[in-house]
């Protein structure tokens, strides 16, 4: 009994290991994923927003400093530099918006799976029970 016993165990932990490595490998993926997307701002998405704060900065001097004659295209330069700002963050959100929908669509499709494995689980379970009351 003690070794029979100790074999369920050594499956158990062999589960275990399987089902942690395959974790470990799920989250490795998601990681990347997320990395993809945005995770942490890269060398280009700095060097944006760089370029972005120089040019309004530099219009904003320009602006002050030559007078009338500049200021109106310091303003319209600044105009426009913040609107093409804004579309680029709007790309952004969408863009993080469509990894949300993709986990939250996964996550279903999982839980959907769970489901149907239960209901065969709870099946038999019920059968084997009616089964072992139909012998006694």
């Amino acid at each position: 009994m003690s070794q029979n016993q100790n074999g369920f165990e050594h499956e158990e932990i062999e589960d275990l290991k399987r089902e942690l490595e395959h974790f470990q490998q799920e989250k490795e993926r998601v990681r990347a994923i997320v990395g993809k997307i945005g995770g942490v701002p890269q060398f280009r998405t700095n060097l944006i927003n760089a370029i972005f704060v120089i040019v309004i900065v530099i219009s904003v001097i320009i602006s002050v400093v030559a007078g009338d004659k500049w200021r109106l295209w310091m303003i319209e330069l600044t105009t426009i530099t913040l609107s093409v700002k804004i579309i680029y963050l709007i790309h952004c959100e969408v863009k993080v918006n469509h990894f949300k929908f993709w986990i939250l669509s996964s996550l279903e499709w999982r839980i959907n799976e769970i489901i149907v494995l239960i209901k065969k689980l709870s099946k038999a379970a019920t059968a084997s029970e009616s089964e072992q009351a139909g012998k006694a």
